[in-house]
């Protein structure tokens, strides 16, 4: 019997909003059967730093991305901590993991009605039973949660501005600690302000019950039972999400490698005051890791065992190096070749573990591991699911996202009752050369910095963002990113409007704007594209 033909859809862009992630697929009977994601548009902070003032970093990674710049000014702050060794007052480490949390909690109803939720209306969907819901509340700019969740995700940040003076791109955060003083004042306001987005949005909205009770399920048996529960748990944002998600088939794709990386986060405030590369992992209160699915094993992250490889993205550099020892030299006028060359993001590997997915998948089957310090936080419910839902899928990659929200929350709860205000929140540095490494977790994933300083300037810096894990293109053996794996097994019902290509690059949240950053205006852009071979 002769081969099924295979289309190929060139689908131009992916992301909504942020950045330009192209996808080309490969389909026979119905089904995702080859993929390569490519960054179309140059990054280059890497350039724009070298040779400029150890601090200038602090000033510029923040404007890498609107939406969580808070997350790169942590990292540029604690690289130059551990290059220039010094001591962060337990206060500006609060007020550090404060602002980062606040614009991850912001991120979540945005992300959500914003940019995932919409695919739940496309009209190939119709037949689902929970459509019409579906459309009444997350319908863009009409339906009624769409709207509320929209608006509600701006308050959190309003605790960031309290600390930074503004969001986006303050730049607070410095070594040795924080440029601001939070008074009474401003701590009593970022409570009413939490307390704001739990009452109106988590709770009455989101779960359609008390943080106390969410807080209760630790297993996915606890979790059908509290579905079950009561109409409220069942008809929340969170109850319809999941039951939808199931009735059209959210589960049965989007799998990819099975291997996930965490950086952990959230210094303790008693624990890196004296902040060393080689001391970090004992020192957050989320930890990292490196989790093998397969296998079903966790063991710590170690920073050296990263890698990136170039052969097929735009890069006149050798392959397979730290990013300690890379020299970014872009090449200009590029084909795009998916047998060769297609991407500005590079591929960044574990040396002994091969392509990890990032995000809150990988944090959340991490925090379920009993690797790491005993004190560290642990919660089971997500490794639970994965291991009794079959793996990954889209589903539980978008569910782990809004799952962790709870903990946010929580911690941000502990901060604003462990600041001592008359206590220290800056402690000078004392500048020299040296090597030094930042790293946190992003709300879409592994975040890091690495910083050399050599005769007061910047030697080196480099940035591994998130969507570099999982965007990068086919690594140095062959083996596809963490995305284009994903893709492999989708089902397309219609090919003139691939929406589940849509769903499998949107669980994960990519974010181009922080792996590709020049645009050519002289050239414009096309808005899609589609082309059938």
């Amino acid at each position: 019997m002769a081969n099924a033909a295979v289309q190929t859809l060139d689908i131009s862009p992916v992301g909504r909003v942020e950045g330009d992630l192209d996808v080309r697929v490969d389909i026979e009977d119905g089904v995702v059967t080859n993929a390569w994601t490519s960054a179309e548009l140059f990054r280059g902070f890497e350039i724009i730093l070298r040779d400029k003032d150890p601090q200038a970093g602090l000033v510029v990674t923040p404007r890498a991305c609107g939406i969580c710049g808070a997350s790169h000014l942590t990292c540029a702050a604690w690289a130059l901590d551990t290059a220039w060794g010094t001591e962060v007052p337990r206060n500006a480490i609060l007020a550090r993991n404060l602002g980062q949390i606040a614009e991850s909690l912001q991120s979540l109803p945005r992300h959500h009605y914003g940019l995932f939720m919409i695919d739940m209306t496309n009209k190939n969907y119709r037949k689902s039973e929970f459509y019409e819901e579906a459309v009444k509340r997350w319908a863009p700019f009409t339906g009624t949660h769409y709207e509320h969740g929209v608006t509600i995700s701006g308050r959190p940040v309003e605790i960031y501005a309290l600390l930074g003076g503004q969001w986006p791109h303050s730049s607070y955060m410095v070594p040795g600690g924080v440029m601001c003083a939070p008074t009474l004042t401003d701590v009593t306001r970022a409570w009413s302000i939490l307390e704001h987005f739990k009452k109106n949005w988590i709770e009455s909205m989101w779960l359609g019950c008390t943080l106390e009770r969410y807080e209760e399920i630790k297993s996915y048996d606890d979790f059908m039972a509290w579905l079950d529960e009561k109409p409220e748990h069942a008809n929340s944002d969170l109850g319809l999400y999941w039951r939808m998600g199931l009735d059209i088939g959210l589960d049965k794709y989007g799998v990819g490698h099975g291997k996930f990386i965490s950086w952990g986060y959230l210094p303790h405030e008693d624990k890196y005051n004296n902040p060393t590369i080689e001391s970090r992992n004992a020192s957050v209160i989320m930890k990292s890791g490196v989790y093998d699915g397969a296998s079903d094993t966790h063991k710590l992250m170690d920073q050296i065992a990263t890698r990136e490889d170039v052969q097929h993205a735009w890069y006149d550099e050798p392959g397979g190096l730290h990013p300690f020892e890379r020299v970014t030299n872009p090449v200009g006028k590029n084909d795009l070749d998916p047998d060769g060359q297609y991407s500005w993001s590079t591929a960044v590997r574990h040396d002994d573990n091969g392509r990890l997915e990032a995000g809150p998948l990988a944090r959340q089957v991490i925090a379920g591991g009993s690797h790491g310090e005993d004190w560290q936080h642990t919660d089971p419910l997500v490794l639970d699911m994965y291991k009794k839902m079959g793996g990954a899928s889209v589903h539980l990659r978008h569910f782990a996202r809004m799952h962790e929200g709870v903990k946010l929350y929580r911690e941000a709860e502990r901060i604003l009752r462990e600041f001592r205000l008359d206590a220290p929140w800056y402690v000078k540095p004392t500048e020299t050369d040296g090597q030094g490494w930042g790293a946190t977790e992003a709300i879409r994933g592994a975040l890091c910095h690495w910083i050399e300083v050599e005769g007061g300037k910047i030697k080196n810096y480099q940035i591994i963002a998130p969507t570099t894990w999982n965007v990068g293109p086919r690594s140095n053996d062959g083996e596809r990113g963490p995305i284009e794996e994903a893709l492999i097994g989708t089902p397309i019902a219609d090919a003139s409007d691939p929406v589940e290509v849509g769903h499998v690059c949107r669980s994960y949240d990519s974010c181009l704007v922080c792996t590709v950053h020049a645009h050519d205006a002289k050239t414009g852009k096309e808005l899609a594209r589609f082309r059938t071979a």
